[in-house]
């Protein structure tokens, strides 16, 4: 489970991410069951629901992508 320091620094993060980023994020991510989100309602969609699902998704997992850490190169 996500530690409460965790999920803030998660939430600052996706806050921080432009649409095209936040695509990416989402596109890549590996989760334990099939992402098949279309690049048009990824497009379409306000881009805080976007961030919502991104961040949900990373809850659900329990799990960060190390692309999104601060000390991440």
């Amino acid at each position: 489970m996500l530690a409460s320091h965790q999920i803030d620094e998660l939430i600052c993060l996706v806050a921080a991410l432009d649409r095209p980023a936040l695509i990416r994020q989402i596109q890549a991510y590996r989760a334990s069951f099939p992402l098949d989100f279309t690049d048009e309602f990824l497009i379409s969609i306000p881009l805080d629901r976007l961030r919502h699902i991104f961040v949900a998704l990373c809850l659900e997992q329990q799990h960060v992508p190390r692309s999104m850490m601060p000390n991440a190169a």
